[in-house]
């Protein structure tokens, strides 16, 4: 499916200063700063939590233990989506017991995501208490699950794509919603 060119939600200035308030909201929220981890999911929430981890250790005064967490095989499409999944592995330098844990992903749609990340998560340990940061909050959820730190909550249909572009792996920052377009060369039937 082609997407249109979509409209620009947020661009640098704005995803720098969400990142802020979200890296500020969680350590407010913390109950022992001491005890806060960040995992970001591939591959987008890897970005973004190693942007976090760097504003919380500025404002902390000491690195924030930082993980990152493979959901390939725990997502409940992984048989649709690909038929030789790619594996981007796991990464926890840490004992997640006891630890407020916060996954961060680039954008909460379903809730697919962030499910398939607690059962990844919750292979490794007991952690005190899990959150979830997200940059984007689209909603259409499927499943019960909320984000607790959120950049921008964009209103979306179901038939829109939201692409978070990064410096790291885009060489731009910012987030687009696109609507599925009509492939060039094609007439639009009435």
């Amino acid at each position: 499916m082609e997407y249109d060119s979509g409209r620009v939600v947020m661009e640098a200035k704005g995803i720098e200063a969400a990142l802020e308030r979200i890296s500020m909201e969680i350590i407010a929220s913390s109950k022992d700063p001491g005890k806060l981890a960040l995992v970001g999911i591939h591959t987008g929430g890897v970005f973004l939590a190693n942007r976090i981890a760097a504003v919380m250790a500025r404002k902390l005064g000491s690195a924030v233990p930082l993980g990152t967490l493979d959901i390939t095989l725990y997502r409940d499409d992984w048989t649709r989506l690909h038929t030789q999944p790619v594996i981007k592995g796991t990464n926890l330098p840490f004992r997640i017991d006891d630890l407020e844990v916060v996954l961060i992903d680039d954008v909460l749609y379903t809730g697919r995501t962030v499910r398939a990340a607690l059962d990844a998560l919750i292979d490794y340990g007991r952690p005190r208490r899990v959150q979830v940061a997200v940059l984007v909050d689209r909603d259409h959820r499927e499943l019960p699950i909320c984000g607790q730190f959120i950049g921008i909550s964009v209103d979306t249909t179901s038939e829109e794509q939201v692409n978070v572009l990064l410096s790291e792996k885009d060489g731009v920052d910012k987030v687009v919603v696109e609507k599925p377009g009509i492939a060039s060369g094609q007439q639009k039937l009435l």
